[in-house]
């Protein structure tokens, strides 16, 4: 779909064009809003174009033809706006995560993935279904529900569930986050270590992270991709245990956007810009990410939860408040033992 667009296939514009259009016309006005409104904490653009984009779709104000433009700015340009967003770190800055910092974010990852599949056993929530809210859970939402359904193998109504349920989720933290950092007690680069290992998907976690501070949102950022990564080697374990002599699949485990970050990143350490061409960068990363947290918002439909019933929507809902706990708890003893 994106390659066509970008290959400049006939017909393409009219294809992509509205979707992309309205996610463009959400980012420019939630830029206006947040400008005008003196820029405050909590309503970043990115927050304020996915919660724009939510009533514009639960109120039956869009339609099917904006979905093809959509697909383009949750894909190639959020990962752009990913890859941009590295210019604002350096190896110096990843490096302060630190050992610890890395274990405790396998540990909730792991923890989370397998609590969350048995709990879906208990609420007579199929294997399939279970699996893939797990894995959008721990992982890194969407991309890692379609990622692990190369081996799951689930209906499509069970994929697009799955992918609904880890959307709202993600997006509710990522509105109530920034206001639990003061009640937790944590400073910007703990709370930002919160939101990378506990949030849903990439561009949530920049969200809430970059709604608070760029410190927050440069540790949140760290922590996620540190848990994107590790897509590649769940989808692996689980063709193993199926006996899948494919492997992971066509799916790309590990997507382009994190090694192009990690680019970014050298190059900014090994290279630094001028001052001028880094803010452009980023604020051109902040604007790509504001599109596609308001297609995000576009694509969320709250009619999808209720046609799945309630036993899905209860194990979604034990999965965020699962991750979100155990991550707040790995960093209060992170806090506590390497302080």
């Amino acid at each position: 779909m994106a390659t066509a667009f970008m290959d400049g296939e006939p017909g393409a514009l009219r294809r992509f064009g509205p979707g992309l259009a309205v996610s463009f016309a959400l980012a420019v006005a939630a830029t206006l809003v947040w400008k005008l409104s003196g820029e405050p904490v909590l309503a970043s653009p990115m927050v304020i174009a996915m919660v724009v984009g939510m009533v514009l779709r639960n109120a039956g104000l869009t339609g099917a033809g904006l979905a093809p433009g959509n697909a383009i700015a949750l894909r190639p340009v959020l990962r752009t706006g990913i890859v941009l967003l590295g210019f604002r770190l350096t190896l110096g800055d990843i490096g302060a995560l630190g050992g610890w910092g890395l274990a405790m974010i396998v540990t909730v990852v792991t923890l989370t993935f397998v609590l969350t599949r048995r709990m879906g056993r208990v609420l007579g929530v199929s294997p399939q279904l279970s699996e893939l809210i797990a894995a959008g859970t721990s992982i890194c939402g969407a991309s890692a529900v379609l990622g692990v359904n190369t081996v799951t193998r689930a209906r499509d109504e069970d994929v697009a569930y799955a992918i609904a349920c880890v959307t709202i989720f993600g997006s509710l933290s990522m509105l109530g986050y920034p206001l639990l950092q003061s009640v937790l007690g944590f400073d910007d680069h703990a709370y930002g270590l919160w939101v990378g290992a506990s949030l849903h998907e990439v561009a949530q976690a920049v969200g809430a992270g970059l709604s608070v501070s760029d410190t927050a949102g440069e540790t949140a950022t760290i922590a996620k991709l540190s848990r994107v990564v590790l897509l590649a080697p769940l989808i692996l374990g689980l063709g193993l245990i199926r006996h899948e002599a494919r492997g992971p699949g066509r799916g790309q485990p590990v997507p382009l956007f994190v090694l192009g970050f990690l680019a970014a990143v050298i190059v900014n350490t090994v290279l630094p810009l001028p001052k001028a061409v880094v803010t452009g960068l980023l604020d051109a990363s902040g604007f790509m990410l504001a599109m596609a947290l308001g297609a995000m918002g576009l694509e969320t439909s709250l009619a999808q939860l209720r046609r799945e019933g309630l036993r899905p929507l209860l194990l979604g809902a034990f999965g965020w408040l699962f991750i979100a706990t155990a991550g707040a708890t790995g960093v209060f003893l992170l806090l506590r033992f390497t302080a």
